[in-house]
């Protein structure tokens, strides 16, 4: 009986932490909205987390933005905000690491459902922006972020250095390059220089 009670105070106690671990919703809100333009921060669709740990909607959108807060689970800090054509892309990746897939599998099953026509991919390009920074810079009771870094990725899927005239890696600060070419999530990075 003493080893049950034990047991069940543990199991509260480890529920009690991870809960204490997920912002609020408005800290939540708040740090992904870092992530966005700031014309569009007011309408962006906020995605995050409920008290359980759940991946739900916190707040919908009235423009063409989402957003991801911090996943509390992992390490350091992300927020990331993307153009709606996109959503269809980043809910299928994340079905497929909820099913325990790795980024190669999932690059994998992406690549041949868009070439099957299977998963839709944005015709005209479309922009992702990522905010990141090391947990010690982030503060989840205030929501205050130090010493972040902004990158910018723009989605072109197929496209290669020769349909673009872009190279295949970066050869000075802030230039653009081409990633992944030739695939579906082939993409422009744009990596500013760290202050």
């Amino acid at each position: 009986m003493k080893y049950h009670i034990t047991f069940i105070v543990l199991i509260l106690c480890l529920s009690l932490a991870k809960a204490q671990e997920i912002p609020s919703k408005e800290i939540q809100i708040k740090t992904a909205l870092l992530a966005a333009p700031e014309e569009m921060k007011a309408g962006a669709m906020v995605y995050g987390y409920d008290e359980k740990g759940e991946f739900i909607i916190l707040r919908k959108g009235t423009n063409e933005l989402i957003c991801l807060a911090d996943d509390p689970k992992s390490p350091g800090f992300n927020a990331s905000c993307y153009f709606k054509e996109l959503d269809i892309f980043m809910e299928r990746g994340r079905q497929l690491k909820k099913e325990g897939k790795n980024t190669k599998e999932i690059f994998d099953i992406r690549e041949a459902e868009a070439k099957s026509g299977k998963l839709k991919m944005p015709k005209d390009g479309a922009t992702l922006f990522v905010l990141t920074a090391e947990d010690a810079d982030y503060n989840r009771n205030t929501g205050e972020v130090k010493d972040s870094y902004l990158r910018y990725v723009v989605y072109i899927p197929w496209a290669t250095s020769e349909s673009t005239g872009l190279p295949l890696r970066p050869s000075g600060p802030a230039m653009p390059w081409i990633m992944d070419p030739g695939t579906h999530r082939a993409h422009i990075m744009i990596n500013p220089p760290r202050n």
